[in-house]
């Protein structure tokens, strides 16, 4: 099993389990160490999960919505086309982001939910004096995308595919969400 294989099973058992799971349980469950579990949840919590970790072991936390950290880079002409693409299989753009080697994370909230919103920060970025924050790093940026379900995750995450917009992690960045 694929530790990307093993942490969906992850997610599967705490999604459906009524009570806490204990690491100890989840580990013998998958034949992996109590560490690659810790190391696998972290994982998790970074591809936008809500992991609650108590003395009675790991409860996930959700409140209808889940998200997911997509790297991407287009061009200035094509990001109405990514916005509308993600609003129109379901998501939220929460945030944009980019990591600079210089000054780290610089994150910018969105909250874009409908092409009204998209058509809103359209116009701003058209009519403002400023670029958006993607082309300080050569049009590479991140967004936090939230859905209702893994399902819109992946269609989000196949079109954005399709359409030649995810981006591959390079080694100084900090976490892989490819994962």
């Amino acid at each position: 099993m694929s530790g990307e294989e093993r942490r969906s099973k992850i997610i599967s058992i705490l999604e459906t389990s009524t009570k806490p799971v204990p690491g100890t349980e989840l580990s013998k469950t998958l034949s992996v160490s109590r560490q690659v579990i810790v190391q696998d949840m972290a994982i998790i919590r970074a591809n936008g999960y809500e992991i609650m970790a108590t003395n009675r072991g790991y409860v996930l936390h959700n409140n209808g919505e889940i998200q997911r950290v997509f790297k991407v880079n287009h061009t200035d002409e094509q990001i109405e086309q990514e916005l509308c693409d993600i609003v129109d299989l379901g998501g939220k753009i929460k945030d944009v982001f980019v990591y600079h080697k210089v000054y780290g994370v610089v994150r910018a909230e969105l909250n874009i939910k409908s092409r009204r919103d998209v058509k809103k920060y359209m116009e701003q970025i058209h009519n403002g004096n400023s670029s958006p924050l993607k082309n300080v790093t050569s049009g590479f940026h991140y967004h936090t995308i939230i859905a209702e379900s893994v399902e819109s995750l992946d269609e989000i995450q196949n079109k954005l595919t399709e359409d030649g917009f995810l981006a591959k992690l390079q080694d100084y960045e900090p976490v892989n969400f490819w994962e």
